[in-house]
């Protein structure tokens, strides 16, 4: 039983040390493409934490760490990081009319407008983001 229980330590460490190269490259290599700004998402992990159906998932994924090397990468390399306030609707936020679709499910993995907008919902986060970012420099700027 003891070999069994130090294997499964040697392989939880080996797990762990993947996801950190894996959170090392992706940050990595964002920063390399050398954007103006990195504009990032506060995420309320608390709150993700306590859906059952999310926790684990969430659990494993390390936002904060990814955050946390985002943050760093892009001061040492001269880029702006802005974190975007949680409450900002991200997904739920049309790119094309501005509207706020308030009863967007988690499980609706394409957003549909009103005005004739269809996007996947982490590409029109990913543009809103983009977005907002832009907002900021040009209030700092002004």
């Amino acid at each position: 039983m003891i070999k069994k229980e130090k294997l499964l330590l040697i392989l939880n460490h080996r797990l762990t040390n993947i996801r950190h190269d894996h959170l090392h490259h992706i940050t990595s290599e964002i920063v390399k493409r050398e954007p103006s700004f990195i504009c990032i998402e506060d995420l309320n992990v608390k709150g993700m934490m306590k859906n059952r159906h999310l926790s684990k998932a969430v659990q494993q994924q390390g936002f904060y760490e990814f955050r946390r090397q985002m943050e760093y990468k892009s001061k040492w390399n001269n880029i702006q990081a802005i974190i975007a306030d949680q409450f900002f609707p991200s997904s739920k936020l049309c790119s094309c009319c501005g509207k706020i679709k308030k009863d967007l499910k988690l499980s609706e993995r394409i957003y549909k407008c009103e005005c004739g907008n269809v996007i996947d919902r982490d590409l029109q986060a990913a543009l809103n983001l983009k977005k907002y970012g832009e907002d900021v420099l040009k209030r700092s700027v002004a």
